[in-house]
Formats: structure tokens, C-alpha cells, sequence
């Protein structure tokens, strides 16, 4: 395949997936079928939610709101508090890791 083709095809990929490739999101997913002691798969739990996101795209102040909202949704807490920041060790185009935990 030329490389012409492959740009092409790559370029129209990322056209059909739009925005929803770049939007920060909570990184865990529910396991069904699962006792509650193995429900959710990946690094956020309720207490502590760790959102994935992209630096250059997503600023503080959504992260902060995203990680209120999963407190209280999930009943364990008023509001969140940053914990750390990891960067490159997630996906490709959200590559970075903000932890925070539930407080009252």
C-alpha cells in the first residue's frame, strides 16, 4: 500500500471517530457478571476516580468538574482532590492520568 493511501486512510479514520477520540473520560469499566468485590476493571474506583485526558486539549477546571461529578454520583464524597498526575502512560492520543480522591 502506498503511503498516500495509508495517510488517506488514517486521515479518514480520525474524521469518521470525530471529536469522541479526544474527550477525557473515567478510566474504569464495569466487568459484569461479576462478585462486587471484582465489578470494575481499571485504576478508578468509586473513592477515587482517575480521569484519562490529553494536556494539550483538556485544562483543569474539566478534570476537576469530571471527578466532582463521579464523587457524587457514586455517593462517597462532596468533591475531589487532586492526588498526582501521570503523563505517557496511557493511550495513544489521551496519554496522560489525573488521580484524585473523594472527600466530604
Amino acid at each position: 500500500m502506498s503511503s498516500q493511501k495509508f495517510i488517506l486512510i488514517g486521515l479518514f479514520t480520525i474524521f469518521l471517530s470525530g471529536c469522541g477520540i479526544l474527550q477525557p473520560f473515567v478510566d474504569r469499566q464495569r466487568n459484569p457478571g461479576q462478585d462486587t468485590a471484582h465489578l470494575y476493571v481499571g485504576p478508578s474506583t468509586p473513592k477515587k476516580p482517575v480521569i484519562c485526558y490529553n494536556p494539550l486539549i483538556t485544562d483543569d477546571e474539566t478534570l476537576q468538574k469530571m471527578a466532582d461529578e463521579e464523587c457524587i454520583n457514586n455517593n462517597t464524597g462532596k468533591r475531589a482532590e487532586l492526588v498526582k498526575k501521570r503523563h505517557f502512560d496511557g493511550r495513544l492520543l489521551l496519554p496522560s492520568h489525573a488521580y484524585y480522591t473523594c472527600v466530604k
